[in-house]
């Protein structure tokens, strides 16, 4: 069953092709929302932003600023980040594309109460992180498309100033599942 849902899919969008690929073709700007889940935080977070890119014939550029957070060791660590982040594209098909890229996270890290009153102050630094992604790109008309994508993004919070017992051997890398509306122009 589920191979006569793609293959239906895909027949659809090879008839679609030529109004696709005319579609995607420019700049475009929009929201985007999503979920993400960094591998030690302690649960899944919402995260939203806006989206700039641009398309050209197979490789397209993106532009984007989030904001999220995550709470890590029961609480005793909330780390929020917004992320400004670049990505190359690549468009294999027209509606299916692969990202790669870079951000620049500027992340505050909010002790609890406990560790603020034993020495260990609020503070925010910037860091660097890579990411990797794929999505799908589906015009609604001619200047109007929904994307979706899974990024994973590797990242290292410096976290080695907290006692053992807040927080031991954090991996911070996440990913995110993203939707967003885009408008031509």
């Amino acid at each position: 069953m589920t191979k006569r849902i793609f293959q239906g899919i895909l027949f659809c969008s090879l008839l679609a092709f030529p109004i696709i690929s005319n579609a995607q073709v420019g700049i475009s700007f929009g929201p985007h929302v999503g979920i993400q889940k960094a591998q030690d935080a302690d649960e899944s977070n919402y995260l939203f932003g806006g989206t700039v890119r641009a398309k050209f014939a197979a490789l397209g550029a993106e532009a984007d600023i989030s904001y999220r957070q995550e709470n890590y060791e029961n609480g005793a660590v909330t780390v929020k980040s917004w992320p400004v982040t670049v990505s190359g594209l690549i468009y294999p098909v027209p509606v299916i594309y692969g990202a790669v890229g870079g951000g620049w996270y500027n992340t505050t890290f909010d002790f609890n109460d406990t560790y603020n009153t034993s020495g260990f102050d609020d503070r925010t630094e910037q860091e660097f992180g890579w990411h990797l992604g794929a999505g799908l790109e589906l015009p609604l008309s001619m200047k109007t498309k929904l994307f979706g994508d899974v990024r994973w993004v590797f990242l290292d919070y410096q976290l080695e100033n907290l006692p053992s017992a807040v927080v031991e051997d954090v991996n911070a890398d996440f990913y995110s599942i993203n939707a967003g509306i885009l408008f031509g122009f």
